[in-house]
């Protein structure tokens, strides 16, 4: 019975933790789609979008360039 508790915790934990991480996608003008690992933020000196992208590259983008974001 104990065993039973322990694996219900540690499943209930998994999804709590996965619903913690939200992707992003970067739709852009020329139609790329580019997943973000978080949210991407406006780079106040620059006026550029900044994100880390899912194979972890920083990338930045002008504004103009981006058609939207989507939270996923």
């Amino acid at each position: 019975m104990k065993h039973w508790k322990v694996v219900t915790l540690g499943l209930l934990g998994l999804f709590i933790l996965a619903g913690c991480g939200n992707d992003y996608l970067v739709r852009t003008s020329d139609g790329q789609v580019m997943e973000a690992e978080d949210k991407p933020q406006i780079d106040e000196d620059t006026g550029m979008i900044e994100f880390e992208d899912a194979t972890d590259r920083d990338r930045q983008m002008k504004q103009e360039n981006v058609e939207e974001i989507i939270e996923r």
